[in-house]
């Protein structure tokens, strides 16, 4: 393939993830979006209990029973002449560690909120995670079709509340029993609402006032009246909207509609297209790499087993950073030090797999993964890169477990490592001890894992809360200064699932006193960090 081909595949490609707190609609906008670009032929709800039609990115077993997402599923499908990687991301706030992983493979991200709650506490969290990498972000205000706050309320709390600068793309006429649809700022359009239409109407009105007669007729005197003061303070006191500043995170387009509906979504499709960047350079610890060069490069963001439960599999997600990807290539795992044939790679629509031949810089492909890989890895073409800021993020609930049946203890290490591996749990081993002690970011995970261990390994096992309520990884270059601080708290030391010594913390409080008394030793919240705590 030469550059010129190169480059318009990648060109082409959007990648991005939807961020939000639970209950805002992210499901649904999951759905309505593969509706859009073609991906499925009907839109299954979250609890579709007497249809049996489930939400396509909710695959696993528990998400179904529950209505939530727990893990994140990564969808492909065209819209207009681009290829869309969505990412979705579990929104329920006892999952953000693999959500904060999965926002590490993404250009842009969507942050969905609902009109009546606002910024909710979840979206804050998600939303620093971006920030903090200056992801640009586009906002959907979802459900205006209900009851909810005035957009005027909601713009200065997304700019107080998240810091970031905001500009109506479109702007909503009406809100619940009297929404009418929205105005598209830059195209100078109505699109109308009418209840249970499958699209809106545009109503387009080049070369026409909002107080013009046509828009009286359409949306009635009053509601005209309003949109027409809205639209003016709008122009005269809003931000305007400009694309550098929306790229590096600094100000974020905003949309209104309803995706249960499925209005306002095709506003939101045509900026994601022609708004949202394509691939971005990564940095690696050795250099800045961009996405048109000639050779492959990516990095592991997600390990998932036992996706296909009939086969017992391994999948481990590659975000392509750069180059050409093609079925069969051998790539250079950098930690490991030797080649490895990419046998099978296959894209997703949730649970459903297709084999890919090829795929380039933004696309996502899962390969098949014999046990290799480690979240974190990086793959070349034979360059020593490592791709920085996958992390993994230091748990704040823990459980000792035990076996029901004694004669499963293999089978129990062996579902140990592989949900380790794909981080949806972190295992500590006491040094002296042999226990095994789970450690997750949040409450809920705890059921997930149990849950697994069941259904997948065949295992039953208990979980005894412990008292913890952080854990953090420990490092020292002078031995003597660790082997002294290792045996003073030796009943909270811990080996993790990698051999990194962590010690296990009531509370933050205790942290104060440790840097006290061991002034040489270096804590860390993330595991690939050494960075010591301010």
């Amino acid at each position: 393939m030469n550059q010129k081909q190169l480059e318009q595949e990648i060109a082409r490609r959007r990648t991005f993830a939807i961020i939000s707190h639970p209950d805002a609609g992210k499901t649904t906008m999951t759905e309505k979006l593969l509706l859009y670009g073609g991906a499925i032929n009907m839109a299954g709800s979250v609890k579709a209990k007497r249809s049996k039609k489930f939400a396509t990115s909710d695959w696993m077993e528990l998400e179904k029973q529950r209505g939530i997402s727990v893990t994140s599923s990564v969808m492909k499908f065209p819209y207009m002449d681009c290829e869309m990687n969505l990412i979705d991301t579990p929104g329920h706030q006892d999952f953000s560690e693999d959500t904060y992983r999965t926002l590490t493979a993404v250009d842009s991200a969507l942050m969905l909120m609902d009109a009546a709650n606002g910024v909710e506490e979840q979206t804050k969290k998600l939303f620093e995670v971006c920030a903090a990498r200056n992801t640009p972000i586009m906002a959907f205000i979802n459900k205006m079709d209900r009851e909810g706050r005035e957009p005027f309320a909601l713009l200065e709390e997304i700019e107080t509340t998240l810091g970031i600068a905001v500009t109506p793309v479109t702007w909503p006429i009406g809100m619940g029993p009297t929404f009418r649809g929205v105005y598209h700022r830059i195209h100078n359009q109505l699109l109308i609402y009418e209840k249970d239409a499958e699209r809106s109407r545009p109503v387009p009105l080049k070369g026409l006032t909002l107080d013009a007669p046509e828009v009286v007729q359409e949306l009635g005197a009053e509601l005209a009246e309003q949109l027409r003061t809205e639209i003016e303070l709008l122009d005269g006191a809003g931000e305007i909207f400009d694309l550098d500043r929306y790229r590096s995170g600094k100000l974020a387009p905003v949309f209104f509609g309803s995706a249960l509906n499925n209005f306002g979504l095709e506003p939101l499709l045509e900026a994601l297209i022609n708004t949202a960047p394509a691939p971005l350079p990564r940095e690696a610890q050795e250099r800045v790499v961009l996405p048109n060069e000639e050779k492959f490069s990516g990095f592991i963001f997600k390990i998932q087993a036992n996706m296909d439960p009939n086969h017992r599999d391994r999948v481990a997600f590659i975000r392509i950073c750069s180059g050409y990807f093609q079925r069969g290539m051998k790539a250079h795992i950098v930690r490991l030090g030797k080649e490895h044939r990419l046998g099978r790679p296959t894209q997703f629509m949730a649970q459903d797999r297709s084999l890919v031949d090829e795929a380039f810089a933004g696309d996502i492909v899962g390969i098949h993964d014999p046990g290799v890989f480690k979240i974190g890895d990086t793959l070349t073409e034979g360059e020593s890169l490592h791709y920085t800021g996958v992390p993994v993020f230091a748990p704040e609930h823990f459980c000792r477990v035990t076996l029901a049946d004694p004669m499963k203890s293999k089978q129990l290490y062996k579902a140990l490592d592989q949900l380790s591996e794909e981080g949806a749990v972190q295992v500590f081993r006491p040094i002296y001890g042999t226990e095994q002690i789970l450690g997750v970011v949040g409450i809920l995970q705890f059921d997930v894992v149990q849950y697994r261990i069941q259904h997948e390994y065949g295992v039953r096992v208990n979980f005894t809360r412990l008292p913890y309520g952080a854990a953090r990884w420990v490092f020292c270059d002078d031995e003597k200064a660790m082997e002294e601080f290792t045996r003073a708290q030796a009943h909270v030391m811990c080996l993790d699932q990698h051999e990194q010594k962590a010690i296990l913390l009531e509370d933050l409080w205790r942290l104060k006193f440790l840097k006290e008394r061991f002034p040489k030793i270096t804590y860390s919240a993330t595991s690939d960090s050494v960075k010591a705590e301010s």
